[in-house]
């Protein structure tokens, strides 16, 4: 049973939800996700700084108090279209806290101003970046959080095909990874889900792929060799019409040989950790924390 206020922002938000994005200027979509993101707050005492991580802005997140360079790498959400570091802010300050590790949030260019590959590019220039910081891939744990889970799995499958050493391990929260839109719950849980709407994700998808096939690998890393991947841990609610993409995806990661855990959280949202003050986020923040605090190697 969800609490009363997870159940209150989902009516909320519910109320909020355009049926057809499409109606809608992109500037007009941008604030939106900006002033829902705005109700977090970045945990008390956390430093935010921007920075040019490889030609790509970036926000470094940190909330840990201590020097060490071990690294998040965290890329937000947003449908390729939506979404910075700052609206994410909240969000990577609670997990630098919780997680006692820095956080470095990619401000990847958007479409459809900039589509595919732009985004892949900003996200792998930002990871080299810090390698060249003298940041060890071991100290590295990559995530995101929808469009942004999904640019975790094409960043870590592009520095794969470049001969890059690959992060320590990769979380995704409800990743979107079958731009193609072929899950069963993209239709079955378009009544419950109180922020995606089917029309929007067609939308997107095609202001970021533009010709190129929605089933390109960098694109929907679903189709993808997932071979040789760090290990993952996937988390995403069972009333969005993307648990679908999670459950295949944690699916084509074990056949791959790759080290996954799936977590659904039963009647929750698309991305609820997002809300930070929500029992329900806290709960998941924490795991997220953990698994990457058993991952990553401190220096």
């Amino acid at each position: 049973m969800i609490s009363q206020d997870a159940k209150n922002v989902i009516a909320f938000m519910a109320k909020m939800k355009v049926p057809d994005i499409r109606e809608l200027p992109i500037e007009l979509c941008r604030k939106g996700l900006a002033d829902m993101m705005s109700f977090s707050m970045p945990p008390a005492g956390c430093k935010i700084e921007k920075v040019n991580a490889g030609g790509t802005d970036a926000l470094w997140v940190d909330a840990s108090g201590n020097d060490d360079k071990a690294t998040i790498l965290y890329l937000h959400g947003g449908g390729y279209t939506m979404g910075s570091a700052q609206t994410h802010a909240a969000f990577a300050g609670a997990l630098s806290d919780l997680s006692q590790v820095r956080v470095l949030s990619v401000d990847y260019r958007l479409a459809p101003e900039d589509p595919h590959p732009a985004a892949v590019k900003d996200a792998a220039a930002a990871y080299r970046w810090l390698l060249k910081q003298g940041v060890s891939a071991k100290s590295i744990v990559i995530g995101g959080d929808s469009a942004g889970g999904g640019l975790t799995f094409a960043t870590m499958l592009e520095l794969k095909g470049k001969g890059d050493p690959l992060p320590e391990a990769a979380f995704a929260i409800s990743p979107w990874v079958d731009l193609a839109a072929t899950g069963e719950t993209v239709v079955t849980k378009a009544e419950v889900d109180p922020i995606i709407s089917e029309a929007g994700l067609y939308y997107m998808a095609s202001l970021y792929a533009g010709d190129v096939d929605l089933r390109s690998p960098l694109i929907s890393p679903l189709y993808a060799d997932l071979n040789g991947l760090p290990p993952v841990l996937i988390h995403v609610g069972t009333n969005e019409m993307l648990l679908d993409d999670s459950r295949r995806m944690a699916g084509a990661l074990r056949r791959a040989g790759v080290d996954c855990v799936l977590k659904e959280w039963k009647d929750l949202f698309h991305v609820f950790h997002a809300v930070t003050g929500l029992s329900e986020a806290r709960k998941a923040n924490k795991e997220i924390a953990a698994f990457i605090r058993s991952h990553i190697c401190k220096g």
